[in-house]
C-alpha cells in the first residue's frame, strides 16, 4: 500500500476501529442469544436483535427494522440507497448462537468477552458474532474515509440460523424486496488458516433424520427373557452400524460415494490437528482423500441415541431405541432425495422391530458462481488486506439460506467468508477470535466495498 492511498487510509480508519469493534462485540457476546426457549430466556434474543439494530443505526444504515420470520425470530434489516447507478451489497450474518454446553469445559465465562493470549473468548465471539463485528467496522471505516458509501448497502442479520428452522428463509421468500441486491457477503464462514483469505465457494445439502425402533411394550428382564426377547437397541445398532464400512466409507444404499474433489486439497496433517485426532487414530478416506470425503462425498453420523445411561443401568432388554442420524451430502446431489435414501435405507437394514423415520431438518447445498466482476474484487480486496493471495474451499457445513438466495436473487454473485479460523473452535466450549482476523477481514469488505462502487459507478 503507498503512502496516503485509499488502501492505507482504509487500514488506518479500520485500526483506529478496532477498540470501539471489541467494546461491540463484549456487547454482543453478553446476550445469550440462543434461539431456544428451552435453554435461554427468549427474551436474550430479542435484546440481541435490538442491540443489533442500534449498531447498525449507528453505523449509518437506513430504515433498520426488525422483522418477524415465521419461526418466531427476528431479523435485523435495512438499507441505505447509494448513487444513481451504484451496485447494491448485501451483509448477511446471525446473532444467535449454540449453547455453550458443557461450562466446565470453558476456562473463561462463556458469556463474557475476556482476551488471553491475544485472542478473544467467548460464545459467538467468531461465529458469528464476531462476522457481524466486522462488517459493522468495514462500514464504519469507510463511511469515515470516503464520507459516504459509494454502493447501496443492504444488511440482513438473523436471528435462528444455528437453529436451521428457517426463519430468514421464510421471510426472504415472502419479502424478496429485502435481499435484492447485485452482490451478496455471508459473513458466516473462515479461513482454513489464521491469515489465509479463504472464500467458500461450496457448502454441503443436510438432511436429519430420528429413527425409532420398536420391538415390545416395555423393557424385560434380561435374565428371564434375553435371547429371544428381540432387543430394540441391538436392533438400531445394526442398522446403524450399516451406515458406514470398515474404512469409514458412507454406504448408504443408491447414495453415490465415489465423488473426487477439484479444488484445492485438504492437507491430512491439518486436518487431524484440527479435528483433535488422538495419538494413533486416523482420518478415516477409503480410497479417497480427506477433500473427497468432506466436499465431495455424502457422510452420514449419528449425533445421538437414546437409550438408558449407564449410570442407570438394569438388567433389561430394551423394547425401544431411537437416534437421530444427520446425513450430509456434496453440492450438486439433491439433499432431499438423498434423505429418502437414507429413509430407506435404515428401514431396510434394521433386522427385526417396528421401524419409524422421520425428517428432522433438511438443506440444500451450495455452489457459488466465481467468474464475476464482484468475486474478483473481493479477490483483489482479499489479497490487499492479508498480505496474501487468497484461496478457495469447500465447507462440510450448510447454509440453507445461501440456496435460497441464490434461488431469489439468481443474478447475484455471492461470496462466503468471515472472521473464523480453526483455532476458533466454533460451537465447542473455549470458542474464540483471533482480533487480526477480525481486523483484516473488516479491511477486506471495506476494500471491496470501495473498489465495487468505483468501477461500476459512473
Amino acid at each position: 500500500m503507498t503512502e496516503g492511498s485509499l488502501a492505507e487510509r482504509l487500514a488506518a480508519a479500520v485500526d483506529a476501529g478496532m477498540p470501539g469493534a471489541r467494546d461491540d462485540l463484549a456487547r454482543l457476546v453478553a446476550l445469550r442469544s440462543v434461539a431456544n426457549p428451552a435453554i435461554e430466556p427468549e427474551s436474550e434474543c430479542r435484546a440481541a436483535a435490538a442491540l443489533v439494530g442500534e449498531l447498525f443505526t449507528r453505523a449509518g444504515v437506513d430504515g433498520i427494522q426488525a422483522h418477524p420470520t415465521p419461526d418466531g425470530s427476528l431479523a435485523v434489516v435495512g438499507r441505505t440507497r447509494g448513487p444513481a447507478g451504484a451496485p447494491t451489497v448485501l451483509l448477511y450474518s446471525h446473532y444467535d448462537v449454540v449453547p455453550v454446553g458443557d461450562l466446565a469445559a470453558w476456562s473463561t465465562p462463556p458469556w463474557e468477552l475476556t482476551e488471553r493470549d491475544g485472542r478473544w473468548y467467548g460464545r459467538g465471539s467468531a461465529d458469528c458474532k464476531g462476522n457481524l463485528v466486522a462488517s459493522l467496522l468495514a462500514l464504519r471505516a469507510l463511511r469515515s474515509v470516503l464520507g459516504s458509501w459509494p454502493v447501496e448497502v443492504a444488511v440482513v442479520c438473523e436471528g435462528s440460523e444455528e437453529q436451521s428452522s428457517g426463519g430468514m428463509e421464510g421471510l426472504a421468500r415472502s419479502r424478496p424486496d429485502l435481499v435484492q441486491c447485485d452482490a451478496l457477503l455471508i459473513a458466516d464462514t473462515g479461513n482454513v488458516e489464521a491469515g489465509l483469505p479463504t472464500l467458500t465457494t461450496s457448502l454441503r445439502g443436510t438432511g436429519s433424520v430420528l429413527v425409532t425402533v420398536r420391538t415390545m411394550s416395555q423393557p424385560a428382564h434380561s435374565g428371564m427373557y434375553g435371547g429371544p426377547a428381540p432387543d430394540a437397541l441391538q436392533a438400531l445398532l445394526t442398522a446403524l452400524a450399516s451406515l458406514r464400512d470398515a474404512d469409514g466409507q458412507t454406504t448408504i444404499d443408491g447414495l453415490s460415494n465415489d465423488g473426487v474433489w477439484d479444488g484445492a486439497p485438504f492437507d491430512t496433517n491439518r486436518f487431524r490437528d484440527d479435528a483433535g485426532l488422538l495419538e494413533g487414530v486416523e482420518p478415516l478416506v477409503g480410497d479417497g482423500t480427506v477433500a473427497d470425503l468432506v466436499w465431495a462425498r455424502p457422510a452420514a453420523t449419528v449425533l445421538a441415541i437414546d437409550c438408558p445411561p449407564i449410570s442407570q443401568v438394569t438388567a433389561a432388554v430394551q423394547g425401544e431405541a431411537r437416534a437421530v442420524v444427520n446425513l450430509r451430502v456434496p453440492a450438486d446431489t439433491d439433499a432431499a432425495a438423498a434423505q429418502q435414501l437414507l429413509t430407506a435405507h435404515l428401514r431396510a437394514h434394521t433386522p427385526y422391530g417396528q421401524v419409524e423415520v422421520k425428517p428432522v431438518s433438511l438443506g440444500q447445498g451450495f455452489r457459488a458462481r466465481t467468474d464475476g466482476p464482484a468475486y474478483a474484487a473481493m479477490r483483489r480486496a482479499m489479497h490487499t488486506a492479508f498480505g496474501r493471495e487468497p484461496v478457495t474451499t469447500g465447507q462440510g457445513g450448510s447454509i440453507p439460506l445461501a440456496t435460497a438466495l441464490a434461488e431469489l436473487v439468481p443474478d447475484a454473485e455471492i461470496m462466503l467468508l468471515g472472521v473464523e479460523e480453526p483455532a476458533s473452535r466454533i460451537h465447542s466450549p473455549g470458542e474464540s477470535v483471533d482480533p487480526e482476523e477480525l481486523r483484516r477481514t473488516a479491511l477486506a469488505q471495506a476494500l471491496f466495498l470501495a473498489e465495487l462502487g468505483a468501477v461500476v459507478t459512473p
